[in-house]
């Protein structure tokens, strides 16, 4: 697993998968067309194109199709990395993939257009987020306000990334190009 070099500071860790990987997810979002919903923001029924341009597919974290079980595995040994890089999140309560996974399709000159973060609750028991792009997109990536830094899109760069304030980011649009991700949180058992 190739690293990508982000300041240590930042707490955005990132490192390049298996782009195979990459290219079975991508098909798998297009062979469950009847299964893809317009995407939402702040809620479960809430599609505002201004804020979110997206369509995705949600996937439940026991779905045991190889492609994802695939992807699963490569997400594991990232946040292996993680927490090498920072030692701290060892000592958080058991987390893990609780919500599942969103594989999102982005058509030129869609994105998520507004600042966010990945917990804005007390109910939410997200605690680190994650992210991988699934094809490489020239000039788009996500900007990660606070640390300065706006992460590239490439085929296969996979971040993981504490879910908070601190961590407000928002997409880097491409009028031109198509974009894929897979998506989702840890959370606490």
């Amino acid at each position: 697993m190739i690293k990508y070099d982000t300041p240590h500071e930042s707490f955005v860790g990132g490192w390049h998968i298996d782009e195979k990987i990459c290219d079975g997810l991508i098909q798998l979002f297009k062979d469950n067309k009847e299964h893809q919903k317009v995407g939402v923001s702040g809620g479960p029924y809430n599609v505002q194109k201004n804020v979110k341009d997206s369509i995705d597919l949600g996937l439940h974290p026991e779905y045991k199709e190889p492609r994802f079980v695939a992807y699963k595995n490569a997400l594991k040994e990232c946040t292996s990395l993680y927490e090498k890089l920072y030692p701290e999140v060892k000592n958080f309560n058991a987390f893990g993939m609780t919500e599942g996974a969103n594989i999102q399709y982005y058509p030129p000159g869609g994105g998520y257009f507004a600042e966010h973060c990945e917990r804005t609750s007390k109910m939410e028991k997200r605690c680190l987020v994650w992210m991988t792009y699934l094809n490489s997109v020239p000039n788009a990536g996500t900007n990660f306000k606070y640390q300065k830094l706006t992460t590239p899109a490439e085929k296969g760069l996979t971040l993981i990334w504490p879910t908070d304030f601190t961590h407000t980011h928002r997409g880097q649009i491409s009028d031109t190009h198509e974009k894929y991700i897979i998506t989702g949180w840890f959370g606490y058992n």
